[in-house]
């Protein structure tokens, strides 16, 4: 696979992956162009030679210049606080404003549009039963507002892909670890293990994981060999709980978690941490909502990335340590 002169839009440039989507094709000497609001973040993208543009991505006249002689958009901006009160800005991020994307999109002349979703939109497998693209989805009633707004945001990009003519193919990443990770949330749990502020685990729960750099790939295989209206999923392998931590730990030699905590518990404190903000003005990053994300999960296959983008994902153990001695660094050098 060549990226190299590929004319790239990234948009979410500030994100974990959008940033790391970035570094991957201004290495491999694509023609990267980015879109920011003036309040991003650019620490994921500094001392890359990348064409920078301000504005409001949602504006279409500013989105439309973005465009301009682009080849490919990678569309990464999404809002995750599935913890929010009120989950108005969720929809008003992830559907609205991608929907004014796509309008725009649908007049470019684009030969891909690469939008960044989550595993989080796939079916959930029963008794570890591992599930893909095709499983129905089947837990809508425990899913909440966030998963309920990328769900939204998916069925919108399929449809312009087949009504409007956007050449649309959706990623579904799932949590993605390693470094920099500027602003951790997947990588909160890494975080607090390396630092040693991790006393607990939580038993019996666990989650898809993919290092930073395979989600990225994944993204650059779909602009390349993706087929336009379908989802393609971009998940290394199903991890404990537990094991992600005691890897973090490990990697740079701080106290293993050794205390596993039920899922009764999690959702005790995600009870007292909603009501705490419901009287405080508040917003506490865990909530009964994202407890119900952590603990509905499955095995997924990416077999289909595999046999048609020819994506082989590495061992994600090596990009939880790469991120947990980086964190650790980071750390020491704030004092």
């Amino acid at each position: 696979m060549s990226v190299a002169g590929q004319r790239a839009l990234v948009m979410g440039a500030s994100g974990n992956v959008g940033a790391c989507v970035v570094r991957h094709l201004a290495t491999a000497g694509a023609d990267v162009r980015v879109l920011l609001r003036k309040t991003s973040s650019t620490k994921g993208i500094d001392g890359f030679g990348v064409d920078r543009q301000v504005g409001d991505p949602f504006d279409p006249e500013v989105a439309a210049a973005a465009m301009a002689d682009r080849e490919v958009v990678y569309y990464c901006i999404v809002d995750t606080r599935a913890e929010l009160k009120d989950p108005a800005p969720l929809f008003a991020t992830n559907v609205e404003g991608l929907r004014a994307v796509l309008e725009v999109a649908a007049t470019a002349r684009l030969r891909k549009f690469v939008f960044l979703s989550t595993i989080g939109t796939i079916a959930v497998g029963a008794d570890g039963e591992a599930v893909d693209e095709d499983t129905p989805f089947n837990w809508a009633d425990r899913a909440g507002s966030y998963i309920e707004s990328r769900r939204a945001a998916e069925d919108l990009v399929l449809t312009y892909a087949t009504e409007r003519g956007v050449p649309a193919v959706v990623v579904n990443v799932s949590n993605p670890y390693g470094p920099p990770d500027w602003q951790p949330r997947q990588g909160m749990f890494v975080q607090l293990a390396a630092l040693g502020k991790m006393p607990f685990y939580v038993r019996g729960v666990g989650a898809e994981v993919v290092g930073i750099d395979d989600a990225a790939d994944a993204m650059l295989r779909a602009a390349d060999r993706g087929r336009v209206g379908e989802r393609y999923i971009a998940s290394e392998r199903f991890m404990s709980h537990r094991e992600l931590v005691t890897t973090a730990a490990d990697a740079v030699g701080a106290r293993r978690p050794r205390i596993g905590i039920p899922m009764p518990v999690v959702y005790a404190m995600a009870a007292l941490a909603d009501a705490v903000g419901s009287v405080l003005p508040v917003t506490i990053p865990i909530s009964r909502q994202s407890a119900r994300l952590l603990a509905f999960t499955s095995p997924a296959s990416h077999a289909k990335a595999t046999r048609e983008l020819g994506w082989e994902p590495k061992p994600t153990e090596h990009f939880i340590r790469l991120a947990a001695e980086n964190y650790l660094e980071r750390a020491k050098a704030t004092g």
